[in-house]
């Protein structure tokens, strides 16, 4: 029921509006900076989600309360904030776009993981944006490597490569992990006898220039990118983190850093011409 009316409420903003020449952005203020984001049409569900949300307030005074630097800054935890859990009717079903990257400044879904939550679905609320890095070495299945790396650890014959990577994850070194996690690439392709050579090629340029976090690629919704203010991002996932007792990961900030949003509405054509964002089939 809940789903249904905040829908129809957003179905009776778009229909205020009426202009299909005109979008929505959304800017998330910080006290490091602001964050101007595009939310994709090709993700409509969560679009409308994500407005909903930051229109009503309901991100106003969360925060981010997870931080990996080189990977990512995680928040939009509503359910917290409001003192309630998230309720699994309230999910969004899964919009994963082939296209859709998880370059810097990609805004995506937080998610359960695939053994509790196998269609993939997103959280009512919870939202990250990748910080990432360079791949100028992306000649390698990373994805693939690291979900067969992942099988390797848990066999005890291998409990030495299990202790580097443990403490890798301490220090919350992402680029560390994946450097050991290709330096290990035939052990890997030897034990499963495959070949995780690719292409460099058909990943997205941006992936060797501004960087991002490609494993994510077709397991979580890309729903839209940050046009302005990807400098805030480094700032934010630069904040000296501890351990998080309830999961062991080195992501918990050592301060708050409360979040509101604005949304703004502004014609397609200008927000093109000011952020460099090309609508798909745009008749602009």
């Amino acid at each position: 029921m809940k789903k249904i009316v905040i829908s129809l409420l957003i179905v009776a903003v778009f229909a205020a509006c009426g202009d299909k020449n005109k979008d929505y952005l959304v800017k998330i203020k910080t006290k490091y900076g602001d964050m101007t984001v595009v939310l994709y049409d090709e993700t409509p569900l969560h679009k409308k989600n994500f407005l909903e949300l930051a229109r009503s307030g309901k991100y106003d005074s969360t925060v981010f309360h997870r931080i990996v630097q080189d990977f990512m800054i995680q928040g939009g935890d509503v359910a917290k904030k409001e003192g309630v859990r998230e309720s699994e009717e309230d999910r969004i079903p899964a919009e994963i776009v082939d296209g859709l990257y998880h370059v810097k400044g990609a805004l995506a879904a937080a998610r359960q993981g695939d053994q509790a939550n196998p269609e993939k679905k997103s959280s009512a609320s919870q939202f990250y944006i990748i910080d990432g890095m360079s791949w100028d070495f992306m000649t390698t299945d990373v994805r693939q490597l690291n979900q067969r790396m992942s099988d390797i650890l848990q066999d005890t014959a291998h409990s030495d490569l299990l202790k580097q990577f443990q403490e890798l994850a301490r220090n919350r070194d992402n680029a560390g992990m994946t450097a050991l996690s290709l330096a290990n690439k035939e052990l890997v392709e030897e034990k499963y006898g495959v070949d995780l050579s690719v292409d460099p090629s058909q990943y997205p340029e941006e992936y060797h220039g501004v960087g991002g976090y490609p494993p994510l690629d077709g397991e979580y919704t890309v729903f839209g990118k940050v046009v302005d203010g990807l400098e805030v991002i480094d700032k934010i996932a630069a904040i000296p983190t501890s351990r998080n007792p309830q999961t062991g990961e080195r992501s918990l900030p050592s301060e708050d850093i409360y979040v509101s949003m604005e949304v703004i509405e502004m014609k397609k054509k200008e927000i093109t011409e000011k952020y460099g964002y090309e609508y798909p089939n745009s008749e602009e």
